[in-house]
């Protein structure tokens, strides 16, 4: 699947993921994590995310360290910084008595005016720490950037030890990779309800709730599909301020209802509801990204600028849910092929693409137009 690392050579254990459940909290809240990585997972670094950090965050790092943090940032945040490589992540290192704040605007664009003077940047070290610390903040729905510094003279069975006299939790690289797959087949269909809605009155929404502690994410049924024929579809990521406040920034509003409807016109049909905000880098990242746009960036460059692949997304939640509906073949109403091949690479087959259009309106024709030229989409 496109921005998954393949699996370690040892498969990670049940215990190990929960880790990183954990561990996302913790990044969330502030705190520091203690990162296991490396072929033989002999490497040990302390990390914590650039965007949450303070001044006393980077002391504590050093002090219980020995040594000096360096900012790990993704190749596109290296680009955007006039740096970069063929390395997908690469570590910075900050000028002595680097505040709190400068590396946040390092990290982050939208955290003020960057002064990168002085600023080293090297490839990501062999020990794959810094990337394994990225792909977590990741995970955390943060600026994919970390504070790392290097835990050294603590033999590899030692770790564990190590990192709970220090109060601290311990997370294997491995468990991270293999992370969003994991997780999407942990689903459980938690509730469903009969839903009125105002262009299905025939409606039943069915609730899946990840066993990682993750956002809900939403199957709406209409009619009475046929799972032995293929089911029309649509996969539709949410957007709070498309589909609940009117935007006309982007079109998803448009495509939410619309969808509902041509569903219920065909007789019926599942859309499957993503706890996907911004192409699946949350709420606040996709208002920074509005902001770089505002200032002349187009939607796949202010997603980059930010470190981040310009579609985060991937499909493993959906299918899931459609396995579990019983449903594996499917017409699928969508302008992105992208989606095709991912379903597809879940082992759910699509019969069919089902075009999706609406009109643009002012706001948002730059927003269309990027999505058919840079991103493939089929208008």
């Amino acid at each position: 699947m496109p921005n998954d690392p393949a699996p370690t050579r040892k498969a990670p254990r049940a215990a190990d993921h929960l880790a990183v459940d954990r561990a996302v909290s913790e990044l969330r809240r502030g705190g520091i994590v203690a990162v296991r990585a490396g072929a033989d997972r002999d490497r040990l670094a302390l990390m914590v995310a650039a965007e949450m950090i303070t001044d006393d965050t980077v002391g504590q790092l050093r002090r219980l360290t020995g040594s000096d943090p360096v900012l790990a940032i993704t190749r596109n945040r290296a680009i955007a910084l006039g740096s970069g490589g063929p390395a997908p992540v690469v570590t910075v290192t900050l000028p002595p008595g680097s505040s709190a704040d400068r590396v946040a605007a390092i990290a982050d664009p939208t955290a003020g005016t960057v002064d990168t003077g002085g600023l080293i940047t090297l490839p990501e070290p062999q020990s794959g720490t810094a990337a394994a610390a990225v792909r977590l903040v990741k995970l955390a729905r943060l600026i994919p950037a970390a504070l790392v510094a290097t835990v050294s003279d603590v033999p590899p069975a030692r770790m564990d030890v190590w990192a709970r006299g220090h109060a601290l939790l311990l997370v294997d690289s491995g468990a991270i990779d293999t992370h969003r797959q994991v997780s999407a087949t942990r689903l459980v269909r938690a509730a469903s309800a009969r839903v009125p809605l105002i262009d299905a009155e025939d409606c039943e929404l069915i609730a899946f709730r990840p066993i990682d502690g993750g956002l809900e994410h939403v199957a709406i049924r209409i009619g009475d599909p046929d799972p032995g024929q293929p089911v029309l579809i649509r996969l539709h990521s949410s957007c709070l301020t498309g589909d609940l406040m009117g935007s006309l920034r982007c079109d998803c509003g448009d495509q939410l209802r619309g969808a509902i409807k041509a569903i219920a016109d065909a007789g019926g049909g599942v859309l499957v509801y993503l706890a996907q905000e911004g192409r699946d880098i949350g709420l606040v990242n996709k208002l920074k990204a509005y902001s770089l746009q505002d200032l002349g960036a187009d939607t796949v460059d202010a997603n980059t600028m930010l470190g981040y692949d310009d579609d985060e997304r991937v499909y493993f939640p959906a299918a899931e849910m459609l396995n579990l509906l019983g449903i594996t073949r499917v017409r699928l109403m969508t302008n992105n092929p992208e989606k095709i091949g991912q379903l597809a690479a879940c082992g759910v087959e699509v019969v069919e693409r089902v075009r999706h259009v609406f009109p643009s309106n002012q706001h948002n024709e730059r927003y269309l137009a990027t999505k058919a030229g840079r991103s493939g989409h089929l208008f």
